[in-house]
């Protein structure tokens, strides 16, 4: 049998929301329970205000909770210093970064006080996590620019960076690739996975790409106004956890895919002969626009002839011929206009 892992967070009948004129005013109607283990990537999925923001903040300590109990390392965090808790929990925020005359080097460099003196002087090592930090999210030749010179992606790797050299076991992030192009999500991603592996790191974070949850993810956090559901993302997948996810019926969540598809009504049936990328991308495309595959009717055949792909489409009495996909799906799209 392997070895288990260390349970690092434990969330217990937590109450989350906020007190106003001293009533407090919970954010879901049932008490949220769940874990992480060390070394685990868990990615929290929910719709826009249900509350992820509010639950991440509680559990870094930076949002009172309103009941229930936060235990990190089997420790209370109310019974945690806010230095103690620094120096255990990292934490970005999809807030924008406005931090006036600093340098990428001194934002980053930020993250090492909870480990220094009580004068916070930055020694070689701490110099080195930094800079260390500020290669592994690709920002080597921005040492010394200033923050309010970056993009709003850059800013946000930035903070990773930030959250990288505070070194902490536990690295709570919401929505960390919010501002990236798709090159650099997929880099912070893998960033965030490897430290999970190769550095033992718990890593929770706020995401709404489900399908970079399903891929990467050792558990699913899945928030609901009645509490949380946890488990692998396959078997969310296969429990149908997923399609409480939104109540619109024209959403449904494709098990074989992994993803939310529109549900369009009077859905008809086609047939396709041909095998390979170009099959599967063709039966995509024709179940985007609303057709799922049948071993009788209209008919799309795939044809190779050298160089030349072209796709033939035997409708009713018809024979006609595309040279994409695209030319294909709207001229059937077009038959229910």
């Amino acid at each position: 049998m392997g070895k288990l892992k260390r349970e690092i967070l434990s969330v217990i009948d937590l109450e989350i929301g906020f007190v106003s004129r001293g009533r407090k005013r919970t954010v879901l109607t049932s008490p949220l329970n769940a874990t992480a283990s060390s070394g685990e990537f868990i990615a929290v999925i929910g719709h826009n205000g249900v509350g992820k923001s509010t639950l991440l903040r509680t559990i870094t300590g930076l949002q009172s909770l309103l009941g229930g109990n936060v235990f990190i390392k089997g420790k209370n965090i109310e019974d945690y210093s806010r230095t103690d808790i620094a120096r255990n929990v990292g934490y970005i925020s999809t807030e924008p970064v406005s931090v006036g005359n600093m340098t990428v080097y001194d934002l980053v460099a930020l993250g090492r006080y909870p480990h220094t003196n009580w004068i916070g002087k930055i020694n070689d090592d701490d110099h080195n996590t930094i800079l260390s930090s500020i290669v592994k999210v690709g920002m080597t030749d921005f040492n010394g620019k200033y923050i309010n010179e970056l993009s709003d992606g850059e800013k946000q790797r930035a903070m990773i960076a930030r959250v990288l050299a505070q070194d902490t076991g536990l690295l709570i992030m919401d929505e960390p690739t919010a501002f990236l192009d798709i090159s650099n999500k997929f880099e912070i991603v893998h960033l965030m996975h490897t430290l999970t592996r190769e550095r033992g790191k718990t890593v929770i974070f706020s995401t709404h790409d489900l399908q970079t949850a399903i891929n990467t993810a050792d558990k699913i956090w899945l928030v609901l106004e009645n509490g949380i559901i946890e488990g692998a993302p396959e078997d969310l997948i296969l429990n149908d956890s997923f399609d409480s996810l939104f109540s619109d019926s024209r959403l449904k969540f494709n098990k074989s895919e992994g993803s939310f598809v529109i549900n369009k009504d009077n859905r008809k049936s086609i047939r396709i002969d041909g095998d390979g990328l170009q099959r599967l991308w063709t039966e995509k495309a024709l179940n985007r626009i609303g057709y799922d595959l049948s071993n009788t009717g209209n008919m799309v055949r795939i044809v190779s002839e050298g160089n030349v792909l072209k796709w033939e489409l035997l409708f009713k009495d018809q024979i006609l011929e595309f040279y994409s996909i695209y030319e294909l799906v709207v001229w059937l799209d077009g038959q229910d206009s």
